[in-house]
């Protein structure tokens, strides 16, 4: 095992935050991990219990639970982060679009993002809270960190999800399938059949057209489906899953291409935008956006989410 290095601090301690801050410490690879919420003592009841699970897990990884106010207090705990997941925010019910969260999570994702770079000024912050696409333009103008630093995560939980639709109707291991989505985390959502492979050959070789539009339709709606299903709540596992990867991703500097939303600035001919595109990630976050070849309607589909998407985060600018 690798030294462990490095502080990475999960904003929100609800089953994404927890779930978040339980795969961080899994990994190994950090020194420290701090859970912190604003509902006194949960944090650091889910750190105790989960630095209990140590000796059975293995992991030497220490979890710092703190809860924090809405002054700001308490985020000291936090002071000296490399990196910030921010999933704080009231999660979807059935029915409700995340653009109806947009009011209320800003108001609380621009509180995080100025306690964040009043303690963590070096910090790369992975956004999760919803509307993702508007939260992460919103955490960038808040903390003012150049946009490199500041980054959303959904294009790998689409992604992720579409991959399963995939090899659950064909039968075959989910390691076997390789997809792309690209777009917004929501209704403009690219995702990218021209890119989508299984054990190397293309999917429109191996399922008709309809059904892989079918398959992008649920990929799309994926959230909203897990949502109905549970009736209180939302998808923790796979979000959770797709955060701490992009987060050990900007730990270990390796250079890892990923499907994130991240600044746009001249690529596929777009410029000034917060928009899901695979890109290069290190330690000090976005390296580069990574251009994929595309279809002349997949081209068309991610210029007309960039627009979508461009109004919504200019929306955000005052709330």
């Amino acid at each position: 095992m690798a030294q462990r290095s490095g502080k990475v601090t999960v904003v929100g301690a609800g089953f994404y935050g927890s779930t978040t801050a339980q795969r961080l410490a899994e990994y190994d690879v950090f020194e420290t991990v701090v859970l912190t919420d604003i509902v006194e003592g949960k944090p650091e009841g889910l750190a105790l219990d989960l630095n209990q699970s140590r000796p059975i897990e293995g992991f030497e990884t220490t979890v710092v639970g703190q809860t924090t106010g809405l002054d700001g207090s308490g985020y000291e705990a936090t002071a000296g982060s490399d990196i910030v997941v921010v999933t704080a925010g009231l999660p979807r019910k059935p029915g409700m679009s995340r653009m109806d969260l947009i009011e209320t999570n800003a108001k609380i994702v621009r509180s995080v993002a100025e306690n964040i770079a009043a303690h963590s000024p070096q910090a790369v912050v992975v956004v999760v809270s919803n509307p993702l696409d508007e939260m992460t333009a919103l955490t960038q103008l808040a903390t003012g960190f150049p946009h490199h630093r500041v980054i959303g995560q959904a294009g790998m939980l689409d992604t992720a999800r579409f991959t399963y639709f995939v090899a659950a109707t064909l039968g075959v291991p989910v390691g076997s399938v390789r997809t792309l989505t690209l777009g917004s985390h929501g209704d403009t959502m690219v995702p990218v059949p021209s890119r989508c492979t299984v054990d190397g050959r293309p999917l429109a070789e191996l399922l008709p057209a309809e059904q892989i539009d079918e398959l992008v339709t649920r990929t799309r709606n994926g959230g909203a489906e897990v949502v109905a299903l549970l009736k209180t709540g939302s998808a923790y596992y796979a979000p959770s899953a797709a955060a701490a990867r992009m987060a050990k991703a900007v730990h270990d500097d390796a250079g890892e291409v990923m499907p994130v939303c991240a600044w746009v600035d001249g690529e596929y001919g777009i410029s000034g935008v917060y928009l899901g595109v695979e890109a290069e990630i290190g330690k000090e976050g976005v390296r580069r956006v990574v251009e994929a070849p595309l279809t002349d309607s997949e081209k068309a589909g991610l210029l007309e989410a960039a627009e979508a998407v461009r109004a919504k985060q200019a929306d955000v600018q005052d709330l």
